[in-house]
């Protein structure tokens, strides 16, 4: 359906997601491309919803976005787009209507992965490295040689990499740690050894990658068959020294394991994702020295925010011009979607 001849996109973002998520161009470009349709403040709840999607061809959504279920959806048979400007569509969209093609589905998960795979880098080389020890010692005018001598640390390049999961972070991981020189090994039931040949990493299994390598990285979906897939036993195959990294989700880690391996002082571990979000304040992992903590972040920054936006938009205009979708989610994602 359309305004005159001006189709009707339902921009499902609070106002404050909007000024954050979507760039000025973009917002030009979606407006020069179709009547958009947003809420006041306050008006994005479920109820809304019907209203809101009245007419609209096309919803843009992202973070809290109501679900579009399918009493929505029957009641608005109009909307054929639903172009999501954050990563999983799982809870956003009933599966079925992707599966039957109801509706075309796309998401920025290629955006939301660059984030995080910048933000595992950057953790490992401050790990590594410890630029932040090298800054205290020298404003407390702790004695040169010894500061440096004390925070040696390591290079980056002569350590082996572990990946548990090669999909849209790992990849891009992949790339950033093969900058380095690093061996890589990936343990991901869904990658071939032609991809692996591609990529140039060594296909490993779950329990030779914890055992062989020096920093582990956690990149794989929650799934039900990926739950606890770290648990004590896992843990007690990492090396002495390693550095376990979990920026994808908490599920896939027992986490009173991890916290009592840890305890161990054995390894040392930066955690992005927590079984209890916001982490209360009595954690026992804000206690422990080799732990660097960090507030679900890696998938958020300024750059990528917009950068997410602005590929939704763009989706939503192949859309409206008839031309394919670039990130289309398909229903073969679905199965390893989080």
């Amino acid at each position: 359906m359309s305004t005159g001849s001006r189709p009707v996109v339902a921009l499902l973002l609070t106002p404050e997601m909007r000024a954050q998520m979507i760039p000025p161009a973009a917002e030009q470009a979606l407006a020069d491309a179709a009547t958009v349709r947003a809420p006041a403040p306050g008006e994005l709840t479920a109820d809304n919803l019907p209203r809101l999607l009245d007419g609209a061809v096309a919803a843009l959504t992202g973070w809290g976005t109501p679900p579009l279920g399918d009493e929505v959806l029957a009641a608005r048979p109009d909307l054929a787009l639903v172009a999501h400007s954050a990563g999983s569509v799982r809870r956003l969209v009933p599966p079925a209507a992707i599966e039957s093609g109801r509706l075309q589905v796309s998401h920025a998960a290629v955006n939301i992965a660059e984030s995080v795979a910048e933000f595992v880098i950057a953790q490992t080389l401050s790990i590594l490295r410890e630029p932040h020890k090298h800054d205290a010692g020298m404003k407390a005018g702790e004695g040169w040689l010894d500061l440096r001598q004390r925070h040696l640390g390591r290079l980056l390049g002569a350590q082996t990499v572990g990946l548990v999961g090669a999909g849209y972070v790992g990849r891009l991981v992949i790339g950033l740690f093969r900058a380095f020189g690093c061996r890589l090994l990936v343990s991901d039931p869904y990658l071939t050894a032609e991809k692996a040949a591609e990529l140039g990493v060594e296909r490993a299994s779950l329990d030779e990658l914890l055992a062989g390598c020096d920093i582990v990285s956690l990149h794989a979906p929650a799934l039900p068959e990926t739950r606890h897939m770290i648990g004590a036993a896992q843990l007690a195959r990492l090396r002495d020294g390693c550095l376990f990294i979990n920026t994808a989700r908490p599920a896939l880690v027992d986490e009173a394991a991890l916290l009592a391996a840890l305890r161990t002082g054995r390894f040392t571990a930066a955690l992005d994702v927590f079984d209890q979000e916001p982490l209360p304040a009595d954690s026992p992992f804000r206690r422990l020295t080799n732990v660097v903590l960090s507030p679900h972040a890696a998938g958020h920054s300024a750059d990528s925010h917009k950068r997410q936006g602005a590929t939704t938009v763009d989706e939503i205009r192949r859309f409206l011009a008839g031309e394919p979708l670039r990130h289309r989610v398909t229903p073969a994602m679905l199965a390893t979607m989080a």
